[in-house]
């Protein structure tokens, strides 16, 4: 009896293609998950981002600024500027572990304060910033909340408008919560003024400056220590003089928020010390 020849196995050639398979599958997913991240709602990222700093600061786990902003869960802060005030934190600690001096960590936590009440300002008063009636920027000694005269103020009157005191508080109220030193700078365009009050641009832009400075004060609460006021007349203008519209937008008060209050006059003294307005670069 004959025997039978084995004959080889047959070699599969094809068998790459099942790891290749697998791998353009797990390729196609990843992009998946990449392409789901992009369009993720940045709003719920932010509110996500807002409550899980609140609530580690609540179990003392981070250390909380000075002054909590207002969790709003409406209208929550965006996620890039929730990363700003995170990445400020993180060089914050990294900075006291290094021994970095103590006024460059407290100037961090000032600009740190200052983002965060530029972003609820920006919330609060998104109506009037529509009507330009207030623009809201960071400039090298702060915070400035410029408030146009068309919004505030009569032509070539020093009275703020009664209707829109009731905006000034809303400015005034974070302001108060955060003990801010604030300085009130007049300014107007570069047309003469000659009138029965005012003889001067000069005069008309320290009035309107000391008027806001009075109502802080009375209306608002805020110890008059922690303000000082300054008349511009047309020499710090915002826009050209040339149009309309840019004298429209050099009529002008600004807030500017300087920073938490310094220390505490010692009782001893007879006056606080008098806060010399600095000189801001012409715009």
């Amino acid at each position: 009896m004959s025997r039978r020849r084995k004959h080889a196995a047959h070699a599969n050639h094809e068998r790459w293609l099942v790891s290749y398979a697998d791998f353009i599958t797990l390729l196609f997913a990843f992009f998946v998950v990449l392409y789901a991240s992009s369009q993720v709602d940045q709003k719920k990222v932010g509110k996500l981002a807002m409550a899980i700093q609140v609530a580690f600061q609540e179990m003392g786990v981070f250390q909380a600024p000075s002054t909590k902003v207002p969790l709003n869960l409406e209208d929550p802060m965006q996620i890039g500027a929730v990363q700003e005030i995170e990445s400020w934190r993180m060089n914050t600690s990294l900075s006291r572990m290094a021994g970095r001096p103590n006024d460059a960590v407290t100037a961090d936590a000032e600009n740190a304060n200052l983002l965060q009440l530029q972003h609820q300002l920006e919330l609060t008063l998104a109506a009037e910033m529509s009507r330009k009636e207030i623009s809201i920027a960071r400039e090298r000694d702060g915070l400035v909340i410029s408030l146009r005269e068309a919004g505030f103020f009569e032509s070539g009157s020093a009275q703020m408008k009664q209707a829109s005191e009731a905006t000034l508080d809303l400015i005034a109220a974070p302001l108060g919560q955060r003990k801010c030193r604030v300085r009130v700078e007049g300014h107007t365009d570069n047309i003469p003024i000659h009138n029965a009050k005012f003889s001067s641009n000069w005069e008309l832009s320290t009035s309107r400056a000391t008027e806001i400075v009075r109502l802080l004060i009375v209306r608002d609460g805020f110890e008059a220590r922690d303000l000082s006021a300054a008349g511009y007349a047309e020499y710090h203008p915002a826009a050209s003089n040339n149009t309309a519209e840019g004298r429209g937008q050099n009529r002008r008060v600004d807030i500017v928020v300087l920073g938490q209050q310094g220390p505490p006059v010692s009782e001893g003294s007879s006056k606080p010390s008098a806060m010399v307005p600095a000189e801001r670069p012409l715009q």
